[in-house]
């Protein structure tokens, strides 16, 4: 269909004002500090330019369809190899292995890089309970990390309680506050529940920010102390008089780099728990009840299942992987504050989820690595960051909608 150059026209006269109209209080105003005085300043050349690029890409937008729809009739996109269930499986055991080799490799600095990637691997995990398995979308997954990281804290600060005691009870915690959310949240769906679990998120890191008292505000809680091995410190002095380090009882120089690699370790270890707990738990009628969930809820309960359950078990389960990955955070970064657990973080967790493929694990752990590595190789772009990571989801989503790895499970054909 030719659409009459009088109509382009208008429709490209109509954009350029509206994209005036949106620039001006943005781009054309600013506040300079002229002295003691705040003084607004004109600057036209931005509005000009967006208002003159909006004009002349709506003016040859019919052009371009036209070229681009006899593209896509001639070119086809590139696709990339699905992987089976077993090819996945020995994909995973070879990124186990080189994960077990790489603190003796790389250096420090990518040892730890790579102890913040698992922690997403693990948030990924846990939110992909939820949302891939289950099809329940959930914008305030942070709430339940947050959680996590605030209960080691503070137990440790007020109790005096250690990171092995803290761990279970954060994640037993966060289970509990999930367990909460969902009686009222779960009998949303679509889009309401993810503008519910939204708020709930925001809810949280304003009760964070607020509470000084308790969580100490906008400053956090700090001095939180490193995970023990076995009730041994690994530190260069022990806290308690009498006492020994590691790098004492086997007679080691001390290494800031000891605990790196601990933690590293440490950090393996969850990722392959979580990922051990999630494959067992798919397989078994749970798992089964969350995808049929996903797929049909109508026909869910005509086989007389109960959909309230399944959605509590998934939101459960999956707010108790993100307490256990909050308070390993916490004790990694040895300080927590609220402005570690903005929405920007339940977006991102979300967006490895999508771009791994939603219900697949290998596709999450690959997406998980990807999006915490890529941006610390390139930290000379870092102000084009989030403009380059929206690049890449708009090119997924035209590429490969299903994901890096999608998800595939056994099944049988039956012959006709």
């Amino acid at each position: 269909m030719v659409i009459p150059m009088g109509t382009t026209l208008k429709n490209a006269t109509l954009a350029a004002a509206l994209t005036a109209i949106l620039t001006i209080p943005l781009l054309g105003l600013q506040l300079r500090l002229d002295g003691y005085l705040v003084v607004l300043h004109a600057h036209w050349t931005p509005v000009l330019v967006a208002v003159a690029a909006v004009f002349l890409f709506q003016l040859s937008r019919p052009l371009l369809t036209r070229s681009t729809s006899h593209m896509r009739a001639a070119v086809k996109w590139p696709a990339l190899p699905v992987l089976s269930v077993a090819q996945q499986r020995n994909a995973l055991c070879l990124l186990l292995l080189a994960g077990l080799a790489w603190p003796f490799f790389g250096s420090r600095g990518t040892v730890d890089m790579m102890t913040l990637a698992l922690i997403y691997v693990v948030l990924g995990l846990g939110l992909n309970i939820v949302v891939g398995f289950a099809g329940l979308l959930d914008l305030g997954y942070v709430a339940f990390y947050a959680f996590g990281a605030y209960t080691y804290a503070l137990l440790n600060q007020y109790f005096g309680l250690s990171f092995w005691v803290c761990l279970p009870l954060a994640a037993a915690g966060a289970a509990s506050l999930g367990f909460l959310l969902g009686f009222p949240v779960l009998r949303l769906r679509g889009d309401y529940l993810a503008i519910v679990t939204l708020g709930f998120g925001e809810i949280i890191r304003l009760l964070l920010n607020n509470l000084g008292s308790l969580t100490g505000g906008p400053d956090g809680v700090s001095g939180i102390p490193k995970p023990s091995v076995f009730g041994i410190e690994m530190a260069r002095n022990p806290s308690v008089a009498g006492g020994a380090t590691f790098h004492q009882l086997l007679g080691l120089e001390y290494q800031g780099a000891h605990m790196v690699i601990f933690l590293y370790f440490l950090a393996l270890l969850l990722a392959v728990f979580t990922y051990f707990v999630t494959s067992r738990l798919l397989r078994m009628p749970v798992g089964r009840a969350w995808e049929a969930l996903r797929d049909d809820e109508i026909a869910c309960r005509s086989l007389g299942i109960n959909p309230t359950r399944v959605k509590l078990s998934a939101f459960t389960l999956g707010a108790a992987f993100a307490g256990m990955a909050g308070s390993f955070f916490a004790a990694r970064q040895g300080l927590v504050t609220p402005d570690s657990f903005t929405f920007i973080e339940s977006a991102l967790i979300l967006a490895i989820v999508v771009l791994g493929g939603m219900g697949s694990q290998a596709g999450v752990i690959l997406a998980a690595i990807a999006l915490t590595v890529l941006p610390e190789i390139a930290r000379g772009l870092a102000d084009y960051r989030m403009l380059f990571f929206g690049l890449v989801m708009v090119l997924m989503m035209m590429w490969r909608p299903q994901g890096l790895i999608p998800a595939r499970r056994p099944h049988v054909v039956l012959p006709q």
